[in-house]
């Protein structure tokens, strides 16, 4: 069984994923099945859409979509499809952050940035400061942020355990995050204020390579998964 939106507001948040997703997969963000996008129903803001694993994200149609419980990452009715490993992470991010639109991408130079800055234990904190581009991040102070770069554990639960427990403990975070060996992911208050700013990071993590630019890095403890993790 395929979803199938029930509603106008269904039907039109799954066609706004779907398009999304072709044009990230034309820029070469989400080669072959990689990535994953989810978009909060408008009606119902405790559910969410998101993209099904296992489906080229170049080809994906409404009924390519997997509804899911925002804070908790179960799917809410059964079927063929599944969704990504990775919806706990953005359920994580819809129960800490304002977002209402998540984009996870394998962009080549933020995935570049995310191997060099990496902490193999550790979550590493990527500094950036004077881009003018930060301006596109919606941030307080737009001369200057820190990104998170988080470990790439293969329990992915532990990830968006770690993803919570820093936008919990960092008011006023950069609405995204890098994951080592692994891609970005950002957020917004729609799919394209997310994409705008996924723009913005990937296009700074361009610079950085191009212009082999020393890294400023710090790392941060991660806190300790508990059995309640999703």
């Amino acid at each position: 069984m395929t979803y199938a939106p029930a509603t106008s507001t269904g039907r039109t948040t799954a066609g706004q994923l779907a398009t999304t997703s072709r044009h990230l997969y034309e820029q070469g963000w989400m080669p072959g099945t990689a990535g994953n996008l989810s978009m909060l129903l408008p009606d119902q803001p405790q559910r969410a859409l998101i993209t099904a694993s296992g489906r080229d994200k170049g080809e994906l149609t409404n009924q390519d979509m997997v509804e899911i419980d925002a804070h908790t990452s179960e799917p809410v009715r059964t079927g063929s499809q599944r969704a990504s490993a990775e919806t706990c992470i953005h359920s994580a991010l819809y129960r800490t952050t304002d977002a209402q639109a998540v984009i996870h991408v394998h962009s080549p130079y933020a995935t570049v940035i995310a191997t060099r800055a990496q902490h193999p234990q550790h979550t590493s904190l990527l500094h950036l400061e004077r881009y003018e581009l930060l301006k596109g991040l919606g941030l307080a102070d737009p001369s200057r942020t820190t990104v998170p770069v988080f470990v790439n554990w293969p329990d992915v639960p532990r990830i968006a355990h770690n993803v919570a427990a820093w936008a919990t403990a960092t008011p006023g975070a950069p609405p995204g995050l890098l994951i080592a060996d692994h891609g970005i992911t950002t957020w917004g208050n729609s799919l394209a204020q997310a994409r705008n700013r996924l723009e913005c990071l990937e296009a700074i993590c361009q610079l950085l390579v191009l212009a082999a630019t020393p890294l400023s890095t710090t790392t941060t403890p991660d806190t300790s998964p508990t059995a309640e993790h999703s």
